[in-house]
């Protein structure tokens, strides 16, 4: 914006001393940078742009009083987009939003397109809307849809909707309505047509007025698809949706095997990217080639190693109730190990369904005693071992634990249902202390790993 004439002012919260030095590379483009909790917006100001202050922020309250606009950063990517810019193929979810896009982006490079994954995976979409790109395909927060009111997606995908950041959006019902923006323009609309959420934030649609005629509504389902949907029948990833008669064919994607690492979860993540590549025209042998040749991320269920018939698995990543649900259903026979800060969620229901693959647990962190209590009351046959303290040593102890607990054939899954910083300094850092201790383990142990 400042490239473009405009006087542009950074609020920045945080003080210290890498704020400081881009508050200098920012000065030197002629941006300037005001350290602070602001609560009014500065003198003559006409446009806020938010990045994560929550709605009830008293700068964005003080906006909304002066009639001064608030959009957020996705909103003003969506604005600086140059003419023939490139089209967004965009998700959200409460969980596997980075998997699904990453096996999108996938997708779309195998059937040629220059294609770039933007957004809440990492790179920021206002760098990318004027770059060398064919398509985007753009991962989406709640916080970042939550003032994007322009976006138009040539097609859309709410993988599920669990409990999560309602500190933040205030209710369970917001935060599902705010997930749900991302279809208001969209030009085809995909659900999870097994998630009770995305399933009505989809239902509006099933024959709104949308680009160029009718919004293409399309669902995604771990079970048989019907006509306009992607689902699994035997072994088979199978499109019932974008192929002509869908009432009558379907047309093979990719088998159970293509999908790695294999999870329901991510079986239905496979599916919406394929549903989204499908809509932009990919055909059905680069869904396939696209997920052969995806590389998943670091802690989501990788596994670490076998050491005495007993496998281990990081999904430190699963820092929700509704993520570790989804890791724990993967495997039979489970030792769990979980803990963290709870962010206020309900683990109870959890607990009751994870229970019959439950052979043990070992919890950490600060609301471990919530688990505990949840396992008390619906899996109170399941041996627990809770490891006190809170600095990082503490994993060691905790992967011994583990061991101690674990049989032939079980698998010891990080699958903590909450969040790190209470003991580190993210997920990732939480996952290479489990994987670290396991690998201790290995070495201490005759068999080895393998």
């Amino acid at each position: 914006m400042a490239g473009r004439g405009e006087k542009v002012v950074v609020l920045e919260g945080r003080d210290g001393e890498r704020a400081r030095a881009i508050a200098g590379e920012l000065a030197a483009l002629g941006v300037e940078v005001r350290f602070g909790e602001p609560a009014e917006p500065p003198a003559g100001t006409s446009l806020i742009v938010t990045t994560g202050w929550p709605p009830h922020h008293p700068l964005l309250a003080a906006a909304a009083a002066a009639g001064i606009e608030v959009i957020g950063e996705v909103e003003l990517a969506w604005r600086l987009r140059p003419e023939g810019a490139a089209p967004w193929l965009a998700l959200t979810g409460t969980n596997g939003k980075t998997t699904a896009v990453r096996m999108l982006t996938s997708m779309l490079l195998a059937a040629g397109h220059r294609a770039l994954a933007v957004g809440n995976v990492g790179t920021p979409v206002v760098e990318a809307v004027t770059g060398p790109c064919d398509v985007l395909a753009v991962e989406l927060s709640s916080f970042q849809l939550h003032r994007s009111p322009s976006v138009a997606p040539y097609a859309a995908a709410v993988l599920n909707v669990a409990p999560d950041h309602l500190d933040w959006h205030g209710s369970m019902e917001e935060y599902a309505r705010v997930k749900g923006e991302i279809f208001a323009k969209a030009g085809t609309v995909v659900h999870n047509a097994d998630d009770e959420w995305a399933t009505r934030l989809a239902a509006p649609y099933q024959s709104a007025a949308g680009r160029g005629g009718a919004v293409r509504s399309v669902g995604f389902t771990l079970g048989t698809p019907r006509p306009g949907q992607l689902g699994v029948v035997e072994d088979l990833l199978v499109d019932r949706a974008f192929v002509a008669d869908p009432a009558n064919n379907a047309e093979e994607l990719a088998s159970l095997a293509d999908v790695r690492p294999f999870a329901p979860h991510n079986v239905a993540n496979a599916l919406a990217a394929a549903a989204l590549a499908r809509a932009y025209g990919v055909p059905a042998a680069a869904v396939r080639e696209g997920l052969l040749a995806f590389v998943p991320d670091p802690h989501r269920i990788a596994h670490v190693a076998r050491v005495a018939e007993v496998d281990y698995v990081d999904d430190s990543k699963a820092t929700n109730p509704h993520a570790a649900a989804a890791s724990l259903a993967a495997y039979p026979s489970i030792v769990w190990v979980a803990g963290g800060q709870l962010k206020g969620a309900d683990v109870g229901e959890l607990v009751r369904r994870a229970a019959p693959r439950l052979r043990g647990a070992v919890l950490l962190g600060a609301d471990r005693e919530r688990i505990r209590e949840a396992l008390a009351r619906h899996a109170g046959n399941v041996p627990v071992v809770e490891v006190a303290g809170q600095d990082t040593g503490v994993m060691d102890r905790v992967v011994t634990e583990a061991a101690r607990l674990a049989a032939p054939g079980d698998t010891v899954l990080l699958a903590p249902a909450g969040a790190s910083l209470d003991m580190f300094a993210g997920y990732p850092a939480r996952g290479e202390a489990f994987a670290r201790a396991v690998h201790r383990l290995a070495e201490g142990h005759d068999g080895g790993a393998a």
